[in-house]
């Protein structure tokens, strides 16, 4: 399966990786690789724990326009 991420850097310069369509499943790395490698292995994780517990695996997510 694919899904997005999202990367970021919080103030202490560490990267904090989010997968949205997977509520909570969140992970971080000092380095960018070190981040998506960590979320790649939450997300197995979580969709682990949301099968045992009956959940949807994912929620939906879309993207919207927005004129700036």
């Amino acid at each position: 399966m694919r899904f997005m991420i999202t990367l970021d850097r919080d103030e202490d310069g560490v990267w904090i990786a989010e997968c949205p369509s997977i509520p909570g499943c969140v992970s971080q790395g000092k380095t960018k690789d070190e981040a998506q490698d960590n979320i790649k292995e939450a997300i197995e994780l979580c969709l682990e724990v949301r099968a045992e517990k009956g959940l949807p695996l994912t929620i939906e997510t879309k993207q919207v326009e927005v004129a700036v």
